[in-house]
């Protein structure tokens, strides 16, 4: 039992289940899907204007990767239209957390000025 509480993931072979995961996170959309859902659960449409510029398409593929990894919960109500809500499975929090601080860390160090000083891509 000790043999298998210490067996991992062997994260840099390719087969590895969990490099989907860290890429679904790591995407351009996934780290701010789980911040956004880090205080509260979220419908599809407040979800999709708390993170500007995300389409709603790419949010939906987004969500849908989310929760197929047991990160993000989907509840959805048999309304009509259908209202779909979002949160933040234990998992999600807990792999949420350290991006979160990451995200608030570097919004502390950026000054207002420097943020808007980027070069456009």
């Amino acid at each position: 039992m000790q043999a298998e509480a210490e067996e991992r993931y062997e994260a840099f072979h390719t087969e590895c289940p969990a490099r989907d995961v860290v890429d679904h996170v790591t995407s351009r959309w996934g780290i701010w899907v789980l911040i956004s859902l880090r205080s509260n659960d979220l419908r599809f449409y407040e979800l999709r204007k708390s993170i500007q510029g995300i389409s709603e398409k790419m949010l939906a593929q987004t969500l849908r990767a989310l929760v197929q990894d047991g990160l993000v919960w989907r509840k959805v109500e048999p309304t009509t239209p259908p209202q779909v809500t979002y949160g933040l499975t234990e998992f999600g929090r807990d792999v949420g957390e350290p991006l979160t601080e990451l995200f608030d860390r570097i919004t502390r160090r950026l000054s207002p000025r420097s943020a808007g000083a980027r070069p456009a891509h």
